[in-house]
């Protein structure tokens, strides 16, 4: 069987009506994953190839992230369409914390807008290192060129303000509509010398396997299978794990070897970052551990936090987050009520840095370092040591009311 190709998720973020949806669409019959009759006529030609739903259609905007794929010569892509709308900030947050990559689409008639630094901001802080600007509705400003200059000016200046080096950003005049520069370099453009949307995609890099840090499986399920016993399932998010390992499960405390490994009803001798698995481990049985606990080796436990340090950004929330405040953290796969216990110091969301020492609330849109103690024993790890463990979303009444990541741990034991 040939190599499969490096897989990497693309996150396309930006303002709500500055094209994102037509760019995807576009892009996706350029590359061959889907075929004009797929798409609508008139001006809705592209957008509606991402928004499946029949509600979505209705109000014209984009609420779930639609999964798409597609490939060139060089990578295979997953499509995280990021909502633009405040409402599906949430969702953003879900996308971008899974991609690798982001495509910044910014409309040349509309420029910069409050939004678009919010998902500057959010990518950043949610770990996307990779960026490609996209300068849409190129041909409502007639292809100018000083127009593109303006504006390549003034995103340079936003994105270089969350630590983005502009000069190694390709920003790329495109139509979303007209097709121009997605895939061919397009005659209106003259003027432009860079690469295309698809040839900026593949001198992207592909992500390394974390095979390197410490081994951390989040726990979807606990099944009891006759013949083999319990077996916890979950997505190998760090590190290897080998058959005739001993790993333990944190907060549970249940340790035993590895006896088993599946995918896909196949038996493996390891498994490593990426693969969704199923595993017995000698000695553990099904109500020794559940959804939310993390397997990782017994010589390197999975950290189970007393308190924690976090950078949080509150995406909308009808009041103030004051001390005491109690909602739940949703962090990999566990559910954990935590409470606010110091309100440490507000950020300039523009710039990260900060604002006020010790603020008395916390309101929409406001970001800051915040300390936390979860209600009951949880999972969860510095994000500058173990990046894919150190992410979570905080939700109450039913949605997202704020984002972050964990800076700093004093463990339960």
């Amino acid at each position: 069987m040939a190599k499969a190709k490096e897989h990497i998720n693309l996150a396309f973020i930006g303002h709500v009506d500055h094209g994102k949806s037509t760019l995807v669409g576009h892009l996706l019959l350029k590359a061959g994953a889907i075929a004009e009759q797929q798409l609508d006529d008139g001006e809705n030609k592209f957008r509606f190839v991402m928004d499946k739903l029949g509600e979505e259609r209705e109000r014209g905007v984009t609420i779930d992230l639609a999964h798409q794929k597609f490939s060139t010569k060089k990578y295979d892509y997953t499509v995280v369409d990021c909502p633009g709308h405040r409402d599906f900030v949430k969702n953003m947050i879900t996308g971008a914390s899974q991609a690798d990559a982001g495509v910044l689409v910014v409309a040349a008639d509309d420029g910069v807008m409050p939004q678009t630094k919010e998902h500057v901001f959010l990518s950043k802080t949610l770990g996307i290192n990779q960026l490609i600007i996209a300068i849409n509705k190129i041909d409502l400003v007639d292809y100018d060129e000083n127009k593109f200059n303006e504006l390549k000016e003034e995103v340079s200046t936003l994105i270089k303000s969350v630590g983005f080096n502009p000069a190694d950003v390709p920003f790329i005049p495109v139509s979303a509509f007209e097709g121009d520069n997605i895939k061919e370099a397009s005659s209106n453009t003259s003027w432009y010398k860079g690469p295309t949307l698809m040839e900026a995609l593949d001198e992207l890099n592909a992500p390394e396997k974390p095979v390197d840090l410490p081994l951390r499986i989040p726990i979807q399920d606990v099944y009891s299978i006759t013949g083999v016993g319990t077996v916890p399932v979950g997505r190998v998010e760090t590190g290897v794990m080998k058959k005739g390992e001993n790993v333990i499960f944190e907060p549970a405390g249940a340790s035993g070897e590895v006896k088993s490994i599946e995918m896909h009803h196949e038996v493996f001798e390891t498994a490593e970052p990426g693969d969704n698995i199923g595993f017995n481990v000698r000695g553990v049985g099904k109500n020794d551990i559940r959804r939310g606990d993390v397997a990782g080796h017994v010589n390197d436990a999975p950290t189970v936090a007393k308190e924690f340090d976090a950078q949080i950004v509150v995406l909308q929330h009808p009041g103030v987050i004051t001390v005491g405040y109690t909602p739940v953290f949703h962090c990999h796969t566990s559910q954990v009520a935590c409470t606010f216990l110091e309100l440490t110091a507000k950020l300039d969301p523009a710039t990260g840095q900060i604002a006020e020492e010790n603020p008395d609330f916390l309101k929409t849109g406001n970001a800051a370092f915040v300390k936390i103690k979860p209600t009951k024993p949880m999972v969860i790890e510095n994000a500058k040591v173990i990046p894919q463990m150190g992410r979570f979303a905080i939700r109450d009444m039913g949605q997202t009311v704020a984002a972050g990541l964990c800076t700093g741990i004093e463990p339960a034991k």
